[in-house]
């Protein structure tokens, strides 16, 4: 196992699942705690959407997942001020509406689609070095923009019309929140895919709320907890020869299910014990 350390593949994905489990702790733990998984599911298979319309223009279907993603969180962002009660369906609508448009730009498209499955389920141990330069740059432009605002996501994520009272611009915070969300997605396609990028975003925000109510203590062990996630996943798909994101998402599920069981019987012997 230590030898496919000489590989450099195999660090580049080393690597790029860190910088993947940092943006995830810090923007899955807002995702979770605002209870936004619907929204940024919405967002995350729209962007096939946008991989549909590089390959339909030749450019890099990444950037124009990168693009579409935006534009979607921005669409979304607004949908919220103004559909309220009917906000799930319109994100089913956006959601199911993205990924047709993909399908139906690359029908148009000339050729063959050779890429297709990896943006669909990931392929992590192919990811260059120059991409991990762009998510290194990713991480820190999340990283200082969280930190520079964190009492404004706070306060936005945890009551957006005491926010409002206070005079922070709950609607505009709520975009940006959205829009890194989008960011962070576009991040994980090349890591897990379209299909699980929702799992990786969120499950290790969930197991460490189990742990923790405080939010910036939930960041922290969300941002270790994937690290974990994607580095012993990458370890295992490579000594068992099957897909990396896969297996990423399946010891993610795993984990996350020994937790909640630990919990549950945790606090049934507390009910007794009292």
């Amino acid at each position: 196992m230590i030898a496919a350390l000489g590989y450099e593949f195999f660090r580049n994905a080393l690597l790029a699942g860190i910088l993947a489990s940092v943006a995830c702790g810090i923007i899955g733990s807002f995702v979770v705690v605002k209870r936004m998984v619907s929204l940024s599911g919405g967002i995350s298979h729209a962007s096939f959407g946008g991989i549909g319309l590089g390959y339909y223009l030749g450019f890099d279907p990444i950037a124009g997942a990168m693009v579409f993603c935006i534009a979607v969180a921005a669409f979304i962002a607004r949908l919220r001020s103004v559909a309220h009660q009917h906000l799930d369906t319109l994100v089913g609508a956006v959601w199911a509406g993205g990924m047709a448009f993909g399908i139906m730009l690359i029908y148009l498209t000339p050729g063959f689609a050779p890429d297709l499955f990896g943006y669909l389920f990931g392929n992590i141990l192919l990811v260059p070095s120059s991409d991990l330069f762009l998510m290194f740059a990713i991480v820190i432009g999340i990283i200082l923009i969280i930190g520079l605002f964190y009492n404004h996501f706070l306060a936005v994520t945890f009551d957006e019309e005491y926010a409002s009272v206070m005079n922070i611009p709950s609607g505009f915070v709520m975009t940006v929140l959205l829009i890194l969300t989008a960011v962070t997605i576009v991040m994980l396609i090349q890591v897990v895919g379209i299909i699980l990028v929702i799992a990786l975003l969120t499950l290790p925000a969930a197991i460490a709320r189990e742990f923790t109510g405080n939010l910036k203590m939930m960041i922290y062990l969300s941002v270790l907890t994937g690290i974990f996630f994607t580095t012993t996943g990458i370890f295992l798909s490579y000594e068992l020869n099957v897909p990396s994101g896969a297996t990423i998402i399946l010891f993610s599920v795993i984990v996350y299910l020994i937790v909640i069981g630990f919990k549950k019987n945790l606090r049934k012997k507390e009910k007794l014990s009292e």
